[in-house]
């Protein structure tokens, strides 16, 4: 993904470029382009190269860590646990 990321960078920084320059060559398509539409257009393409970026580093970031397999050894068995239990109090009888 850091590939695309550099690569649609570069696209870019192309787009932007020649759209700055001359707005009838990217915007071909339409009657009257303008240079905000280039400029709101390379925003868009500059969020996604940053966001694929991240992205790629993430997953990289992610696939370099070791993965530790669940064993039985791992898992904590529930053990029983004493609870006191109050004792109840013989009174004697009192006697006169």
């Amino acid at each position: 993904m850091v590939n695309y990321a550099f690569d649609l960078g570069l696209w870019t920084i192309l787009f932007f470029i020649t759209g700055m320059y001359k707005p009838q060559w990217p915007l071909f398509f339409l009657k009257k382009p303008d240079r905000f539409m280039i400029v709101v257009i390379t925003t868009v393409f500059v969020m996604i190269t940053f966001t694929l970026y991240g992205e790629g580093q993430r997953r990289e970031r992610l696939a370099k860590e070791p993965k530790q397999p669940v064993s039985q050894s791992s898992i904590p068995i529930p053990v029983p646990v004493l609870v006191p239990v109050p004792v109840p109090v013989l009174e004697k009888p009192v006697t006169k």
